[in-house]
């Protein structure tokens, strides 16, 4: 049920996040607890997300679900951005991550290592290079077990 329901809202929100000037980044449909929640994350190519721009993405998204109603339970709607350390998860996330502060895990180790925090070098068809203190260390995509941006400290 929590496919459908995520399919069910990309389709409603995706214009309403384009019409805002903003790019759908990802979405959470949980259950926490007795409470189920509705989690929109929005993007703001070449920018940051604001207050403005999550409320008034908010606003609209619940008129629309309120309208067509397509949960069947209660839940709680919650826009943001992805944040400072946003997980990469598709093709163009990797893409535009380049040349950034990451932070992989894998799910086996590479040269001894299951944790890599340093800068994304290259994305290739079947792996990632990551550069750590100055080694280079090529991940192949099967073995990433999470990625995310990473602030540097």
């Amino acid at each position: 049920m929590s496919r459908q329901v995520i399919e069910i809202v990309e389709k409603i929100a995706k214009p309403i996040v384009k019409e805002e000037g903003l790019e759908l980044f990802d979405i959470e449909y949980s259950k926490e607890g007795a409470n189920w929640f509705l989690r929109v994350f929005i993007d703001l190519p070449g920018g940051a997300v604001n207050l403005d721009h999550c409320s008034k993405v908010s606003e609209k998204l619940s008129k629309e679900l309120d309208r067509v109603d397509p949960i069947p339970t209660a839940y709680m709607l919650e826009v943001s951005s992805p944040g400072a350390e946003r997980p990469l998860k598709r093709e163009h996330d990797f893409q535009r991550a380049i040349g950034k502060y990451v932070y992989l895990s894998t799910y086996a180790p590479v040269k001894g290592e299951k944790e890599f925090t340093g800068t994304l070098k290259s994305v290739e068809q079947e792996s990632l290079v990551v550069e750590v203190e100055g080694e280079r260390y090529q991940i192949p995509r099967s073995q990433i077990a999470k990625a995310r941006l990473a602030i540097l400290l």
